[in-house]
């Protein structure tokens, strides 16, 4: 089968698409056949060298992947070969820029008809993130405001979409025309060009004066002493992302008892795991849960789509489709 392979870290011409042997599951194991394999920013960070956490080399990228089920193994009772799946996760020493690859059973998650298998790539790492920020680290409640940095994105549109579904008020930023109209689209209630420089002063007058109860801060780098302005009291900042250092007033929090949070999906248990994809597959099927998909690339041009998703102007998820898929 073909895949991409990472034999150094470097930049995006390091991933070469190969041939390589076809995986086979083992016990407690999934074959997916790859439709479709989202690009989250996390995996230019990886391939770069500059990311905390390093696989051994060499290794295929990818972990959010949609497809059907080719095979199981002993053990395995939550699918069937011809499911329609997504997964979060890939087995140990695999990718899933791949035609196929494997996945432990814990990982993968029915993929209703109504949602295509490009939706369902998009699915793991931003809704994943999304969730995890809002109810597991910030402790997000219906009723109360929230600011999404990005809203356009991958991770904004799945927080839109989320936090609506769940009763918040909804703040959403954007870039362009086209992202600003994608984020109303989604269903905020307030929409904000963060390419105009006051475009933060504007927000408590949004709120009444009484600022917003949660950040989702996706370039804490840029925003985050700006965002200890507008918090309400007890307000959380939630940092998703951040592309280098920052100072910060902590005088800002102090006086409102505000707090800073940061998390990484690495750090889920295998509890906020099912929990979470209880609930987004329960999104999927009632439809309050639509991603949006920005482009699609084949899987030979890894290297494009791994520059497309560092891009500014962020609209939707960016994915790869495996040709012999």
């Amino acid at each position: 089968m073909k895949a991409i392979v990472v034999r150094e870290f470097g930049p995006a011409e390091v991933m070469k698409l190969e041939d390589v042997p076809d995986p086979s599951p083992g016990p407690g194991q999934v074959l997916v056949r790859v439709k479709a394999v989202g690009v989250n920013p996390v995996e230019v960070y990886i391939r770069s060298g500059t990311y905390g956490r390093k696989p051994s080399l060499p290794y295929t990228p990818g972990t959010d992947v949609a497809g059907i089920v080719e095979g199981v193994g002993a053990d395995v009772t939550r699918v069937k070969q011809g499911d329609r799946v997504y997964a979060h996760g890939i087995a140990d020493g695999h990718g899933g820029y791949a035609e196929t690859t494997i996945c432990n059973q814990s990982q993968v998650h029915p993929l209703p008809g109504r949602i295509s298998f490009a939706q369902g790539a998009a699915m793991g790492v931003p809704y994943g993130t999304a969730w995890r920020a809002l109810f597991f680290r910030a402790n997000a409640r219906p009723g109360e405001t929230v600011l999404i940095h990005g809203a356009s994105g991958g991770v904004g549109v799945a927080a839109t979409q989320i936090a609506r579904a769940h009763g918040l008020r909804v703040i959403g930023t954007a870039g362009t025309e086209k992202g600003l109209a994608l984020v109303r689209e989604q269903g905020a209630h307030e929409v904000l060009n963060h390419s105009d420089s006051d475009y933060m002063s504007r927000i408590m007058a949004l709120t009444g004066g009484l600022g917003v109860n949660v950040v989702l801060e996706m370039l804490a780098n840029v925003n985050l002493d700006r965002d200890l302005e507008v918090l309400a009291v007890h307000g959380r900042v939630m940092v998703i992302g951040s592309r280098g250092r920052v100072e910060i007033d902590p005088r800002k929090m102090m006086g409102k008892d505000g707090t800073i949070l940061g998390m990484t999906m690495f750090n889920a248990t295998p509890e906020e795991q099912r929990a979470i994809h209880a609930a987004l597959v329960a999104g999927l099927e009632n439809g309050t849960l639509n991603p949006v998909i920005g482009r699609e690339f084949p899987l030979a041009q890894a290297v494009q789509a791994h520059g497309a998703v560092m891009e500014t102007g962020a609209f939707g998820k960016i994915v790869l489709t495996p040709t012999g898929s």
